[in-house]
């Protein structure tokens, strides 16, 4: 599937033109009438949302907003009022998600190991890791359905998804190949100044997991107690693949699910931007170092900074 732009360049009418199948002599028909241009546009607003709609089909309305600026500049965009509007108008509102309940499973003899990570703020990337599991359905006929299992860790600077693995059951393996995969990040580097942080899952608990993050010389942090809040980035990363990448999709087989999961990571690290990331991908943000300015107040940072200084 081609790309609709590229690192954000805006495009020409030419180019937007070219891309949805359109002639330029089409797009300026009746120039003197605003009425058939207002109606051109909103068909190629529609044309961008399908497409991109085809990779990530949960995408909320402002981000598409804001990539279709990116996309096309400003000569060519629209307010953000409209955009809006013209989703609403054809039905392409994303409905809210039901949430299902996850659970871990943290009634083993492991040793647990304190949360490290209640005062930090990540400044660059490679300084927190943070982990999670999910499950997917996949459906054995058109009423029954088994499970599978998301394993993914993220890097909680960048945002970016470095190590992931769908298993056929909740085994430590599967997070163990999610973590080897993080670890290619890490080649080349002497000195590891790194935190693993996760719930207290037999997964990450186990002797083969915690002994391969401490033959990298990464510390390990847990949380506390069973709030999602305190492992926040990790079950965010998670429920954007699931419930907005994935979303509405009906799997039958794993590997059914193994292809979409590598596309959804592909469009999560490199083309979708994130409001907790100055509207960068992650992929973008993984190049930066010091505080990156959110689109939203974090409380927590807030107050941590203002307590640090």
């Amino acid at each position: 599937m081609r790309r609709l732009c590229t690192e954000g360049t805006p495009r020409s009418v030419v180019t937007l033109c070219v891309l949805f199948g359109k002639t330029k002599q089409a797009y300026y028909k009746y120039d003197d009438n605003r009425y058939l241009e207002y109606l051109a546009k909103e068909n190629f607003i529609l044309e961008y949302v399908k497409e991109v709609r085809r990779k990530d089909p949960g995408i909320g309305g402002e981000k598409l907003w804001y990539m279709y600026r990116q996309c096309f500049g400003d000569e060519h965009a629209v307010g953000r009022d409209r955009f809006m509007g013209i989703i609403s108008k054809y039905g392409l509102n994303v409905r809210k998600r039901v949430r299902r309940p996850r659970t871990t499973d943290s009634s083993h003899h492991f040793p647990k190991h304190p949360d490290l990570t209640r005062t930090l703020l990540p400044c660059r990337p490679n300084e927190l890791w943070v982990s999670d599991i999910t499950y997917i359905l996949l459906w054995l006929n058109e009423t029954h359905y088994t499970f599978c299992y998301l394993s993914i860790i993220t890097d909680a600077y960048s945002k970016e998804i470095i190590g992931y693995c769908v298993g056929e059951t909740l085994e430590s393996i599967y997070a163990l190949k999610a973590l080897e995969m993080a670890f290619k990040r890490l080649k080349g580097v002497d000195e590891v100044d790194l935190i693993h942080h996760s719930d207290r899952g037999v997964q990450y608990a186990s002797f083969e997991y915690t002994g391969r993050l401490h033959a990298k010389g990464v510390r390990i942090s847990m949380t506390e107690s069973g709030n999602p809040k305190d492992n926040a980035v990790a079950e965010r990363a998670n429920g954007i693949i699931k419930h907005e990448l994935l979303k509405d999709m009906r799997f039958h087989t794993i590997e059914k699910v193994r292809e979409a999961v590598k596309k959804a990571v592909g469009f999560y690290n490199n083309e979708r931007p994130h409001m907790s990331l100055d509207m960068m991908t992650p992929a973008q943000a993984a190049t930066k170092s010091g505080m990156l300015n959110k689109k939203w107040i974090s409380y927590r940072e807030k107050y941590l900074v203002t307590n640090q200084l």
